[in-house]
């Protein structure tokens, strides 16, 4: 069993194109010998945003402070504390800190994505502009 408080876990900035001003914890992973899920947990800093992006396996999501945005390919969707979001596999998405705090969210992912194809959908002008 692991028992470990999330802030003496590193804090890495998420260097992906697209991303702006966001941090990552990795809580629970394959380091961890976790045989199914990862758990991470996100800082998006007041008019940050992950990167706009798909790839071939879903999220699980929990917002625990702030708000923001959701998109869906170009359909925005606002989040508040205690917001679920299921992303499903392939689905263009990207999260926006749209406040004046951080927003921070619990992140799950199949362990089996470790190393699979991330794909950034650079932004053009027929779809939302990017939050940087």
């Amino acid at each position: 069993m692991k028992v470990q408080h999330h802030t003496q876990i590193p804090s890495e900035a998420v260097t992906m194109e697209g991303a702006s001003k966001c941090h990552v914890r990795y809580l629970i992973g394959p380091l961890d010998l976790a045989p199914n899920f990862a758990m991470r947990q996100f800082t998006v800093e007041p008019g940050g945003c992950t990167p706009k992006h798909l790839h071939a396996y879903e999220h699980e999501i929990y917002i625990l402070e702030g708000q923001g945005e959701a998109l869906e390919g170009t359909i925005s969707r606002p989040l508040i504390v205690g917001d679920v979001v299921y992303v499903a596999p392939d689905e263009v998405h990207q999260f926006r800190n749209t406040g004046d705090v951080p927003l921070i969210f619990l992140c799950l992912i199949p362990n089996s994505s470790n190393g699979k194809q991330v794909t950034v959908v650079p932004e053009s002008p027929n779809n939302l502009s990017s939050c940087c």
